[in-house]
């Protein structure tokens, strides 16, 4: 488990953390998804399996966490990404930003493509969407992402 652990803790963090905007929350889901995982009984196949398990869970779970009673009722303070999280992702802050700010739809199929390196077929049975649909989604969301971006970034394809 310990290993379990070790591999991806810090990719379930990135996925909790583009669901929730919040660094405590998505701690206490990361927590959530390895205490899954420990009360299952699961076996997997080879690593890969043992990662999408892991992030199909963690996004499921911060999904339940976003339609709570009690997160749709609190007051939210400004959550803006800590220093730290800018250096995980390779990017600067203003991309890091522009992709928490796009829907759910098209930012974890852009992270899932583009961090973790999936393939769409790959990406397709993880979220059990289409690939035309993921393919669509990946192209809505670089538009998105450059119309966001505007010029900043000059002429790099995203």
């Amino acid at each position: 488990m310990d290993d379990i652990y070790k591999r991806n803790v810090e990719n379930i963090y990135r996925i909790c953390f583009m669901y929730l905007k919040n660094p405590a929350d998505a701690e206490d889901a990361v927590q959530s998804t390895f205490l899954k995982l420990l009360k299952s009984d699961i076996a997997f196949a080879d690593t890969e399996h043992e990662k999408a398990w892991l992030i199909v869970t963690a996004r499921n779970h911060c999904k339940d966490v976003l339609k709570s009673w009690w997160r749709t009722r609190k007051a939210e303070l400004p959550n803006l990404p800590e220093a730290g999280m800018d250096d995980s992702f390779g990017h600067s802050g203003e991309v890091l930003e522009r992709l928490l700010s796009l829907p759910d739809k098209y930012k974890i199929v852009l992270y899932l493509y583009y961090f973790e390196e999936y393939s769409v077929k790959e990406i397709a049975g993880m979220l059990k969407r289409k690939e035309s649909t993921i393919q669509t989604q990946l192209a809505k969301g670089r538009k998105l992402m450059k119309v966001s971006l505007g010029g900043y970034y000059g002429n790099e394809s995203y």
